[in-house]
């Protein structure tokens, strides 16, 4: 098994996408053109894909979700046949009326989908997106020298005397909003101004106790013991458990949200029936597992899920995760004009001493 990592980013306003000026990738060759972030899909995927259907690919990676809707905005999605985001991004390109409806006669294997992934509230039966992963968000802690409980986010907002300075958070604003909104008993996805500025109060005053804001080395801190308590997503936590079996991730009592990276085709795309046929390659149950064995996420796709070997679930137990538990969590949904009060939050928090 190779471990694959790759930054996460959260849903940014609308407003601010449009004044990116990134442009879309040159002209190629190939016949598809697919933006997903690095290490996401298979190193062979060109040539396996190829093999199954004759048609030739070009990967190009983006490193955020930002970074890849500013390209699309600034360029009507053109240059691109197929992108990877997470759900709120696939939300706010379907709202542009940038995608492409899938056809479902071409891409059999949606059958492989579990029901939960086809009644998911930004595309209920997926009219225009596949989900590729889920997962959710929550805490990860060394069992071995934490002594108190952990299963609460004010274990990390308002941690006791032995964790102070050796907790850290994800700096992203919708999760680190979220676990604010969350501890105070409010949505993830919260629009009233009221509860947005009491979470932001809340978070400020927990900067004090942190060690730092990281969204992509946390784990290595946890593993090294720099930290013994981080704001963590599930899958990345996994990659700290491989390194260290003391670790530990748990969901806070409060509850978590649910996020989801998803698969979409552009509607300037001129290659709309090859789209679909990469999609369909996909979901086959052997390919999309391969995502599950090398980036320990979960993915939506029942016999992936169920052909995954028991240790796996075994080492890692938010792998076993099912379906319905996890969707008993919160959605992530675009927030709209929202969004800007989130990153005037979080500019805010940064900002405060």
């Amino acid at each position: 098994m190779t471990l694959s990592y790759r930054p996460r980013a959260g849903a940014a306003a609308l407003i601010a996408l449009a004044g990116l000026a990134l442009t879309a990738t040159t002209t190629l060759s190939a016949d598809l053109v697919i933006s997903n972030w690095d290490g996401y899909m298979a190193k062979d995927i060109a040539e396996t894909f190829k093999a199954a259907t004759g048609l030739e690919i070009e990967v190009v990676n983006h490193a955020t979700n930002e970074e890849v809707m500013g390209k699309l905005m600034a360029s009507g999605g053109k240059g691109y046949d197929i992108v990877f985001v997470s759900s709120p991004f696939a939300e706010i390109l379907n709202g542009q009326g940038m995608l492409e409806p899938l056809d479902h006669a071409a891409i059999p294997n949606l059958a492989n989908l579990y029901p939960e992934a086809a009644a998911l509230a930004y595309d209920p039966g997926n009219a225009y997106s596949v989900p590729y992963t889920w997962g959710t968000t929550g805490l990860c802690y060394r069992s071995d020298l934490v002594k108190t409980t952990v299963d609460s986010w004010n274990n990390l907002l308002q941690p006791d005397d032995a964790l102070k300075g050796k907790v850290t958070m994800l700096a992203t604003d919708r999760w680190l909003m979220a676990a604010g909104l969350l501890s105070l008993g409010y949505s993830v996805n919260e629009k009233d101004p009221a509860k947005i500025e009491e979470a932001r109060n809340k978070l400020i005053e927990a900067k004090k106790t942190l060690l730092a804001y990281d969204d992509t080395t946390f784990y290595s801190k946890l593993v090294s013991g720099e930290a013994l308590l981080v704001h963590a997503w599930d899958g990345w936590c996994n990659y700290g458990i491989t390194e260290n079996k003391d670790i530990r991730f748990v969901v806070p009592k409060e509850g978590s949200d649910l996020w989801v990276d998803t698969i979409v085709v552009m509607k300037n795309s001129e290659r709309k029936a090859d789209a679909m046929k990469f999609i369909n390659f996909i979901l086959d149950a052997k390919n999309h597992a391969w995502a599950a064995q090398n980036i320990l996420y979960k993915v939506p796709n029942k016999p992936a899920m169920e052909s995954l070997d028991k240790a796996l679930g075994e080492q890692y137990p938010n792998m076993a995760m099912s379906p319905a538990e996890l969707v008993k969590y919160e959605l992530l949904r675009d927030l709209g004009a929202t969004m800007k009060d989130y990153s005037k939050a979080v500019s805010e928090i940064k900002a405060a001493n």
